[in-house]
């Protein structure tokens, strides 16, 4: 069954615009409400990223959630994965999470976890959608939910951060940067990383609820990169505004993006034994990656674009670790869903252990230039029957063989269709890349 209002990482637009409303929410809250309820009782959490508009979606998701007789506790600003991490440890019915992570302050969205700390089953999508369509309605004065803050959310997952890594390993001789992209993060990442014992420097911890991700973070890790030259430091940190991405950067400025941390980590976990599964990537993942974990003889499977397609390969095959480039990285052996601050930790951790840099632990594998083009488009397009597009990608196709590739999709939570090449020439690429695109504006444009 189609969904009309979940995409691949729940519902996500441009605040005001439909379904990003106020009224929008509220039913949504009710009808959310209304399946929880017939699931059992209990009480739902609700927490938020630091953009200005989620205080207005917290009161309608909870005006609603109240109207369908569920009690609320509300978190505040909080990182997606702690959200995950405290429905599942106060046995909550579900978790919603306010955010549109690495989008603009302009933009808002809402995702749901399940008590299990996993995203909600689509059949549970689906039930909350068809309550969404349906007349709201209040439960009896008597029966209405309660709500209330949970005032020591923040504490508890930062303790659980910390635990995510032995404490034999002292951190105690790096100096690092953090950024944390004036979002949910500026709040906890800070403290992990400080209480771990390493020298902490934080940038992006001033969030005033419009500068959210903006030129900051896992998005825009060029600050952050200057900030660790500047300061000598040994590495950075780059989260997004919900803190489930991680970008980070070595102490010659140069950036390790989730490709070269999910090879970090694998590697780790195989010398120490640790391993088990393939690694599931996405069909970002760089051919490098692919090549690198194949010499340490470890296989690596491709998912949809998409946290939710990664976690469904890595149950089905029994793994333990993947994600995706742009920084999603899930340890399942430390946690339920992607999170960048666990992710940094265990980085950090074969660092310790290695006695090696960010720089010479990345050098393991070698990354094949690959070139995004994004191309801005407002209608729906059936990529692969268009034969303009299907001609020129064929052709590139073949001249690339079997050390390059060619992707096209539509992205799932913005307007853009996603123009990827990736081969051993870095100009041929690009000029590949940038001929495919071109073709898309035409056709778009007829």
């Amino acid at each position: 069954m189609t969904k009309k209002y979940f995409g691949t990482d729940g519902i996500r637009g441009r605040v005001g615009e439909q379904p990003i409303t106020a009224d929008f929410f509220l039913k949504l809250g009710w009808a959310a409400g209304r399946v929880f309820a017939s699931e059992g009782h209990g009480f739902v959490l609700v927490g938020k990223d630091t953009r200005i508009s989620g205080y207005m979606f917290e009161s309608a998701l909870e005006a609603g959630l109240t109207a369908a007789g569920v009690d609320t506790r509300l978190l505040g600003p909080m990182p997606t994965p702690g959200i995950a991490y405290l429905t599942r440890t106060l046995r909550a019915q579900a978790g919603i999470v306010i955010s549109a992570s690495h989008n603009p302050y302009y933009d808002n969205g809402v995702k749901f976890f399940s008590v299990q700390g996993t995203k909600l089953p689509d059949d549970i999508e689906q039930k909350i959608e068809r309550y969404i369509d349906a007349p709201m309605t209040t439960v009896d004065s008597s029966k209405l939910g309660k709500a209330k803050r949970l005032v020591d959310a923040a504490g508890r997952y930062i303790e659980f951060c910390k635990a995510s890594v032995p404490t034999r390993l002292d951190f105690s001789g790096m100096r690092i940067i953090i950024d944390c992209a004036h979002g949910a993060t500026y709040h906890i990442a800070p403290h992990v990383f400080s209480e771990v014992g390493a020298e902490v420097v934080t940038i992006g911890a001033e969030p005033d609820g419009l500068n959210i991700n903006d030129e900051c973070g896992a998005t825009k890790p060029e600050k952050l990169a200057a900030t660790v030259l500047a300061y000598r430091a040994d590495f950075g940190i780059a989260l997004d505004g919900d803190g489930d991405r991680l970008i980070m950067i070595d102490h010659k400025g140069e950036i390790v993006d989730g490709d070269e941390l999910i090879y970090i980590i694998a590697k780790a976990r195989l010398d120490r034994g640790l391993m088990t599964g393939p690694v599931v990537g996405t069909l970002m993942t760089n051919l490098g990656m692919e090549h690198g974990l194949k010499k340490l003889g470890l296989s690596l499977l491709r998912a949809n674009v998409g946290d939710r397609y990664v976690m469904e390969m890595l149950t089905e095959h029994s793994g333990i670790l993947g994600g995706e480039n742009s920084g999603h990285i899930i340890c399942l052996d430390k946690t339920t869903t992607g999170d960048g601050i666990i992710a940094a930790l265990q980085v950090m951790a074969e660092m310790q252990d290695s006695g090696k840099s960010l720089h010479e632990l990345k050098s393991g594998m070698q990354k094949y230039p690959q070139i995004l083009v994004n191309v801005k488009t407002n209608k729906k397009m059936n990529l692969d029957q268009d034969e303009i597009i299907q001609k020129t990608v064929k052709a590139i196709e073949k001249k690339l063989g079997d050390s390059g590739r060619v992707l096209l999709r539509a992205s799932g939570t913005e307007p853009l269709i996603r123009v990827m090449v990736e081969g051993q020439q870095g100009d041929v690429v690009k000029n590949y890349a940038h001929q495919i695109a071109d073709d898309v504006k035409k056709v778009m444009g007829a």
